[in-house]
């Protein structure tokens, strides 16, 4: 990755691997908090030049360590500091809103050195869509910049009349600050001194007033103990596979980077640099892979999605009563009506989703009740599948946009090229989803266990007869008996969109498939024609709009693999689960960091290396969350909350001699569990604490 990343709640600055913004990048780099940018330019010189790279790490998401030294200077032909005198490292973390920056000066020369720091910075407070070239508008205007004694302040008054600010100081006295955003040091070090300088960088939005930072330590050290507490209240995994504990550990990492609270419990916000807002439908995926790690999540999740959901029939956002939304934004164009992301609702799978998480919450947890507490908020969802979702009562959920500044394609490949037909025309709407079917049965067959658990049973009855009807009329529709798979979607005439691809692999785990063909469903995506050997493609190898190098026509993603592997591991079919986690894991190898990117090129494996997609999300929530699908599926753990059961059915991975996996919150109590291989094939698992009140069974 070509920039460096870090966050913490709704704040996060992006820079380049020195530490810099320089302007008009292409990535749109700097400090950016509720759609807006209030740091634009950050550029450190010594003695006018841009220093030279050492080392730049953001391995811990929270805080990024970069090591910089100098060029040589001469001011006519006359030495004035010899190249890597200095070494510069600098510092930088986020805590309670304020970005913390510390320049720690060391001299290497033989001798006492003097030069002059240079930091130039400057605020232009860029709406996101406008950053990224997506929108233009009705914009407001800068209304100055004061500098004073160890201070800059730049200000802005918004389209939308929103002051906003950014306020900026320094714990050393300065040499001059200039309003064009100079700040200028001397500084005289003798041979093996140091000297620190650490700035603060706050946002301001609104009339609040700018509270004053709190001690720069104080504040890392809140921070590192905001991460230990998530430490403590996550499960943890010990593993003799050295690159998958690797890959959990860093899924845990970008998953605690990436969490964000409005008001009603932390959730995983989409990825990082783009979509770090809510968004339906990858936080409630997210989430979904977080549950045998921390279960909070998806209840803070449910909540702030229930928070947001569909009030009126209001074409401009895509919206409907019940429906949950797809994405929130909150900067200047958003606020003025420019664009529909107050929210935007227009996804179609978010609202099933979203019941499917209710479901799997309570059968990791028992708590039913969360259901009674969102008892309004699940009525109004199934209502929205039945009425706004089914538009022509055929008993299948499609989408249409209309919103003129919305999304065409409406679920998880919502790309304009994705939904094609094996002749390559673009498929009309209103479109019908295959996974889309899939995850409305799943909800409905969840729901109505719950209700039945809490004696609602003629609503539970109702829910398993629609149900019922849908898998029938479902299988009449989307089956290609030519191709032993299914199609895609129907499109606005019904006719099957028959490109094979992936969606349907997400039909695993809805319940819907008859054994013989999740058979087929479960062979065709680990065939050659869509398993590159590093993982599922999106679309198989062949198809008219296959491209390895497309976002959504060929490419592999891994949420996308994860919520297969679900699939697989719950119909016993772990063989295949346990092949694409294997080609998945060989992936990661070729990527920074050792981590899962949003997504990478669907070549096959036989070149050597997984090829990376040019603009790909990192950290991102589902993709974090991949591997801990992984952890889930070896165990092949599957709680019932209203059965008070736990089934286990644990394989390891090929070379892999040893699992732990410790403080698995299931029920009221704890799970865990230890899998190790005694010769080739013999696995043997044994739970070593079960508090949960949950009785274990081997499938």
């Amino acid at each position: 990755m070509e920039y460096r990343v870090i966050k913490e709640n709704d704040l996060f600055l992006l820079t380049d691997t020195k530490g810099n913004i320089p302007e008009d990048h292409p990535y749109g780099l700097g400090l950016y908090t509720k759609d807006t940018r209030f740091l634009s330019r950050l550029d450190l010189k010594i003695n006018g030049q841009e220093p030279v790279l050492l080392s730049s790490d953001a391995a811990e998401n929270y805080m990024a360590t970069i090591l910089l030294t100098n060029v040589q200077t001469e001011i006519d032909g006359k030495l004035e500091l010899w190249r890597e005198s200095v070494e510069v490292k600098r510092t930088r973390y986020i805590y309670d809103g304020v970005l913390y920056e510390r320049i720690q000066l060391t001299n290497y020369y033989p001798k006492q050195i003097a030069f002059e720091l240079s930091v130039h910075m400057d605020a232009d407070f860029a709406d996101m869509f406008v950053v990224r070239g997506f929108q233009t508008g009705e914009l407001g205007k800068g209304t100055g910049t004061e500098a004073a004694d160890r201070s800059l302040s730049f200000s802005y008054l918004g389209a939308d009349q929103v002051r906003r600010a950014t306020s900026v100081t320094w714990d050393r006295q300065e040499q001059s600050v200039h309003e064009n955003g100079d700040v200028f040091f001397r500084v005289s070090l003798n041979h093996g001194e140091s000297e620190n300088i650490t700035f603060t960088v706050q946002p301001q939005i609104g009339e609040a007033c700018v509270t004053e930072p709190i001690k720069p330590e104080d504040a890392l050290e809140q921070l590192k103990h905001i991460y230990k507490v998530w430490d403590q209240q996550t499960a943890k995994v010990q593993t003799d596979h050295e690159l998958l504990q690797r890959l959990v550990d860093r899924g845990l990492k970008d998953m605690k980077v990436l969490l964000t609270d409005l008001g009603y419990g932390s959730f995983p916000v989409a990825g990082l640099p783009w979509f770090g807002v809510p968004f339906g439908r990858d936080s409630l995926i997210a989430s979904l892979q977080m549950l045998p790690f921390n279960a909070q999540i998806a209840k803070d999740t449910i909540r702030t999605m229930a928070a947001w959901q569909g009030k009126a029939v209001d074409p401009w956002r895509d919206e409907q009563p019940g429906k949950i939304m797809h994405e929130i934004r909150y900067g200047e164009l958003a606020n003025t009506k420019q664009i529909p992301f107050t929210p935007y609702y227009g996804t179609v799978d978010a609202t099933p989703l979203f019941l499917m998480l209710i479901v799997e919450y309570v059968r990791w947890t028992g708590d039913l009740a969360l259901v009674q507490e969102l008892e309004p908020n699940i009525i109004g969802a199934l209502e929205w599948i039945d009425r706004y979702g089914d538009r022509d009562d055929d008993l299948f959920v499609e989408y249409h946009q209309e919103s003129s500044k919305g999304i065409a394609n409406q679920g998880w490949k919502d790309s304009g090229d994705s939904i094609v037909h094996r002749n390559g025309e673009y498929a009309n709407t209103p479109i019908a989803l295959s996974e889309v079917q899939g995850y409305v049965f799943q909800a409905k067959t969840g729901i109505a266990d719950l209700y039945e658990a809490l004696g609602r049973n003629e609503e539970s009855t109702r829910l398993r007869d629609e149900a019922r009807r849908l898998k029938s009329k479902f299988d009449e529709a989307f089956w290609m008996d030519e191709h032993q798979y299914y199609a895609i979607a129907l499109d606005g005439s019904k006719h099957q969109v028959g490109t094979i691809t992936s969606n349907p692999g997400h039909l695993l785990l809805s319940g819907m498939l008859d054994e013989s063909r999740a058979e087929a469903v479960a062979d065709m995506l680990i065939s050659h024609k869509m398993f590159s050997g590093f993982g599922i493609r999106t679309m198989g190898a062949g198809e008219a709009g296959y491209n390895p190098m497309s976002y959504h026509d060929g490419s592999i993603w891994p949420h996308d693999n994860s919520m297969i592997i679900l699939g697989l591991s719950k119909t016993g079919r772990q063989q295949h689960a346990n092949q694409v986690m294997k080609g998945l894991v060989d992936s990661a190898g070729h990527f920074e960091y050792e981590r899962l990117p949003e997504l990478f090129c669907g070549y096959d494996s036989s070149i050597g290396k997984a090829v990376p997609y040019p603009v790909a999300c990192s950290p991102q929530a589902w993709a974090a969350g991949t591997p801990l699908v992984f952890i889930q599926s070896l165990l092949g753990l599957f709680p019932d909350g209203v059965g008070k059961e736990i089934h286990l059915s644990p394989v390891l991975l090929d070379g892999m001699n040893e699992l732990t996996v410790s403080n698995i919150a299931i029920g009221s109590g704890i799970l865990s569990i230890r899998v190790e291989r005694s010769g080739e094939s013999d696995i043997s698992w044994s739970v070593l604490e079960n508090t949960t009140g949950y009785r274990v069974i081997a499938d």
